[in-house]
């Protein structure tokens, strides 16, 4: 049995809350779990893309929910078609993934934490009915949470996968 991760900045939400304290508490709680898996590596293992078929690192998933998080909440929920991209170039798909080779962490983490901040910020000015737009359709910010609590699920067992093939390290 693998054990939790266990730190004091990350909390399950409640088995009872209101459906917006539920999904701010786990999109939290995602967002959390992704930090914890990057932390205690040095950057060329956070950089370390251990399947040879892939171009994911911890690195490039920070970058990548970066760009997510820009893209749902500025430029959907907001509707700011001018967001410009964080990373990579326009019109190369999965350019925040790789190269990173020049990247750096320290500055990348704080993108990530400022966008994320950005979201909340975004999603506190709205209630869960509010209707943004995603490519001429309508988006609500409901929508938008369970999106964003899938895709961050999804990458964090990403994240449990690389982090164990890069130091041996397991837990979710």
């Amino acid at each position: 049995m693998v054990d939790d991760l266990s730190d004091p900045r990350r909390h399950e939400p409640a088995f009872v809350l209101s459906e917006r304290e539920m999904l701010e508490g786990w999109l939290e709680f995602h967002r959390t779990t992704l930090q914890l898996k990057c932390e205690g590596l040095d950057d060329a293992a956070r950089k370390e893309r251990p399947v040879p078929t892939s171009l994911l690192s911890l690195h490039g998933l920070v970058r990548h929910m970066a760009e997510v998080e820009r893209s749902w909440f500025r430029r959907a929920l907001l509707v700011d078609r001018g967001a410009p991209d964080l990373f990579g170039e326009p019109g190369v798909e999965d350019g925040e993934l790789a190269p990173l080779d020049d990247a750096d962490w320290d500055a990348d983490l704080a993108v990530w934490q400022a966008e994320c901040e950005a979201s909340r910020r975004a999603a506190a000015a709205s209630d869960l009915e509010h209707v943004g737009d995603r490519r001429g359709d309508p988006c609500s910010l409901r929508w938008i949470y369970n999106h964003m609590i899938e895709e961050y699920a999804r990458h964090n067992g990403h994240a449990d996968l690389i982090r164990e093939l890069v130091d041996g390290s397991v837990g979710w």
